[in-house]
């Protein structure tokens, strides 16, 4: 059955993201601060980040911040990490999270990604995202705005602004409350086969796995049927035949 709507995960599915490089984004913050009486640099910010990193990966029975089911803000990570170390700036939260992701995770549009959405606005396709990521889903759509610039989604839901992260059913729950459809009217498009397929698939909905990208913290299996394309082309050409 032809889709009413199609919701994407962001990172590796809309966008390829290079590997993630924090050094780079705590650095463009850094030249912002505008107090910094114990002279702190990267090696003691790195320090301190590295010990909240491991502490909420501690707090969750099965470890890593991939299987925690709820998300911790950039907002609270950022006051924590700045206020031990008495740096102080000028910039609101939502500017500070956005420097630091510009700096230190670049990234373009997947291949033929700006061929299927084009695609989906002919036939009158909905579409939106759903993602995990601390930071707020102002900050995720001026990244879309940049980087797709021709294409508006409908939503955007990230984990930041709504506690769950996925394969949470709670994030699903929202996105198709939001989309005001049935879940078998709705497409789920992503690279992780738990966060994405799995998760999608039990909440109703069906999914596409985009393997294209897939790296060594994602799982290799899932007992959930799935359609796996290695190019949105073929997505296109799936559409056209349901």
């Amino acid at each position: 059955m032809k889709p009413e709507m199609i919701l994407f995960d962001y990172g590796q599915t809309l966008v390829n993201e290079e590997k993630f490089n924090p050094l780079k984004g705590d650095q463009a913050l850094l030249d912002r601060a505008v107090k910094n009486p114990r002279q702190a640099g990267l090696r003691e910010i790195q320090q301190i980040a590295g010990e909240i990193t491991k502490n909420i990966a501690d707090a969750f029975p099965n470890g890593g911040r991939s299987h925690q089911p709820l998300e911790i803000t950039n907002d609270c990570f950022n006051r924590y990490l700045y206020e031990y170390l008495d740096l102080e700036f000028d910039l609101t939260p939502a500017e500070m999270e956005e420097i630091f992701w510009n700096h230190s995770a670049s990234g373009v549009p997947t291949k033929h990604i700006e061929k299927l959405l084009a695609f989906l606005q002919q036939e009158g396709i909905r579409f939106g995202v759903v993602s995990n990521m601390m930071f707020r889903g102002e900050t995720l759509e001026k990244k879309l705005k940049g980087l797709l610039p021709d294409f508006s989604f409908e939503f955007i839901i990230t984990s930041s602004d709504y506690i769950f992260r996925k394969p949470h059913p709670m994030i699903f729950k929202m996105a198709l409350h939001k989309a005001r459809l049935e879940a078998d009217k709705v497409w789920f498009c992503g690279d992780d086969l738990l966060g994405d397929i799995q998760s999608s698939y039990e909440a109703g909905m069906k999914p596409i796995w985009y393997s294209v990208c897939v790296d060594e913290d994602h799982p290799v299996q899932t007992n959930v049927p799935y359609e796996e394309i290695t190019d949105w082309k073929q997505l296109i050409e799936m559409i056209q035949r349901s």
